[in-house]
């Protein structure tokens, strides 16, 4: 069993390399929504988000006959989801039939700031969709770690790094890692992703770091605090954060 201690503290980045972080709650609505009424509720309600989408879900079907063309046809499953966006364009809504996502792209400023616009959002959508169980909490800080144009020196920036087999020693142009680890003693399990993401026009290649903490098990809402949980999983992050990337990274975002 994993000891969680969420009094422990953490260097502070102040440049941290978040280029987003996002809470996604997964709990049904227990009435009907639809679109132009939750999006006038939530227009009345976000005096400072403005109007981004509408989504809605597609399903594909496609047919297969001996000696005849192939065909497809697609059948509209409906509205699904409704997105805002902050007028500054750093923090994205989402709210669904199916719950709620909340994310804050960069510059990500601290937790204190990213939990109270969350909570916002989230009592929010407790009064439009009245969901009665929460699914999945799912906490998630994608880092985007720069690495000079030319160079692809993992190990000065990732611990461990990856490594070539043994007795074939090659550089690295390029890897993708994904690992799914369990906690022990907790419902919570992670997905870490580590890449390289090729460089762009006016960009040079990153190291990305994708931690997903998340909820293994179904809650009665009353019954989840989802307040300690956050704190939990936020712990989670950081120690996997912390416990992948070396002291050079460190000093650079710092």
């Amino acid at each position: 069993m994993i000891e969680i201690r969420t009094e422990e503290t953490f260097q502070h980045l102040s440049r941290a390399p978040i280029v987003e972080a996002a809470i996604d709650i997964r709990a049904r609505a227990t009435v009907e929504l639809e679109e132009a009424p939750v999006r006038e509720q939530l227009e009345s309600q976000l005096a400072e988000y403005t109007f981004l989408d509408s989504q809605r879900e597609l399903q594909l079907e496609s047919t297969f006959t001996a000696g005849k063309p192939q065909g497809q046809t697609v059948k509209d499953l409906g509205w699904q989801a409704v997105r805002f966006q902050s007028r500054d364009a750093k923090h994205i809504v989402q709210v669904s039939k199916n719950g709620l996502v909340f994310s804050r792209l960069a510059p990500y400023t601290d937790w204190a700031h990213f939990l109270g616009e969350w909570l916002l959002m989230w009592n929010l959508f407790k009064t439009v969709g009245q969901p009665a169980a929460i699914h999945r909490i799912g906490l998630r800080f994608i880092n985007r770690i720069q690495l000079t144009e030319g160079e692809v020196k993992i190990d000065d920036y990732l611990n461990p790094a990856p490594a070539a087999p043994c007795g074939f020693d090659l550089p690295f142009r390029g890897f993708f890692q994904h690992d799914v680890l369990g906690v022990p003693g907790h419902p919570y399990a992670m997905n870490v992703v580590r890449a390289i993401q090729p460089a762009t026009p006016g960009t040079g290649p990153g190291i990305i770091l994708d931690i997903d903490v998340f909820t293994v098990d179904d809650a009665q809402l009353e019954d989840r605090n989802l307040s300690t949980s956050l704190a939990e999983m936020r712990w989670l992050k950081n120690k996997v954060f912390f416990g992948s990337i070396t002291e050079k990274t460190k000093s650079i975002y710092s």
